[in-house]
């Protein structure tokens, strides 16, 4: 791992990736500053790392509300100093027909998905050109080049964050600063639970499926230790958007049958 890199901002780290990727790091090293919304989590997860003898502090946040990103930003400079690595991975999502998606969750979606992303991005980035140095790590999705039924804004968020990252990884490349989108396919966390306990929400098909969220903080790891401008979790996702360009047709004809049936 680069000598800079020792401390690292995780944003959605109450749970899932977040909170696998939190202990990963902290096991490796580095200093984690953690933030969501729900602060028991954080304290639970807080007392386990200190109890492993890693580094952490913790900031509670509602980040689809612009005042407490900047709360938190003010938070961490003053607490913690500039950090050497930015994950944005918190995120929500929904599963159903986008007609009877309330506008209040999808307004919610996107202030997390991308807003809260991009916001931060914007306070930390001037602090590692400043300093010509800094990791920016955008948790994405295959759905993000693979968008399918019953997940138009979730797919639509992670497609920016893919163009996101593209357009900020060109702008920033001889500067010192690495930015890197993680597209994952189905991870086993709480995210299809909390889909279906939305309004009019229903669980993801691929609920039961996926990968550890351990397994994607391991590649998070390999990522802030050699970056990349993505990777795929797990690997073998690297054809998919081989796949969409191919078969896309295909999945426009049987997609809206799967949603149906899900929806009975």
């Amino acid at each position: 791992m680069p000598e800079n890199c020792a401390t690292t901002l995780i944003t959605g780290a109450s749970s899932g990736i977040g909170a696998a990727t939190a202990r990963t790091l902290a096991g490796k090293g580095m200093r984690v500053i953690l933030t969501a919304r729900r602060l028991e989590r954080l304290l639970d997860l807080k007392t386990e790392i200190k109890e492993n003898d890693g580094d952490v502090e913790i900031f509670q946040a509602d980040l689809t509300r612009e005042d407490e990103r900047q709360s938190l930003f003010d938070k961490v400079i003053f607490t913690c100093g500039q950090p050497d690595v930015l994950i944005n991975n918190a995120g929500a999502g929904w599963y159903g027909y986008y007609a009877n998606m309330p506008w209040e969750i999808t307004h919610d979606i996107l202030a997390l998905n991308i807003s809260a992303s991009m916001h931060l991005t914007h306070l930390f980035l001037p602090g590692m050109l400043a300093r010509r140095t800094g990791h920016i790590i955008n948790i994405g999705s295959i759905a993000g080049s693979f968008p399918n039924q019953g997940v138009a804004i979730y797919s639509a968020t992670k497609s920016f964050l893919d163009a996101f990252t593209s357009s900020l990884y060109r702008e920033v490349r001889s500067s010192g600063i690495h930015v890197s989108v993680v597209r994952a396919g189905a991870v086993v966390t709480e995210f299809s639970e909390s889909a279906a306990s939305r309004s009019h929400g229903r669980h993801l098909p691929t609920e039961n499926m996926g990968v550890t969220a351990e397994r994607v903080a391991e590649r998070i790891w390999g990522l802030i230790q050699r970056p990349r401008k993505v990777i795929y979790v797990p690997r073998y996702l690297s054809i998919i958007p081989w796949v969409e360009s191919t078969f896309g047709w295909l999945v426009d004809r049987l997609g809206p049958l799967l949603l149906k049936y899900r929806n009975r």
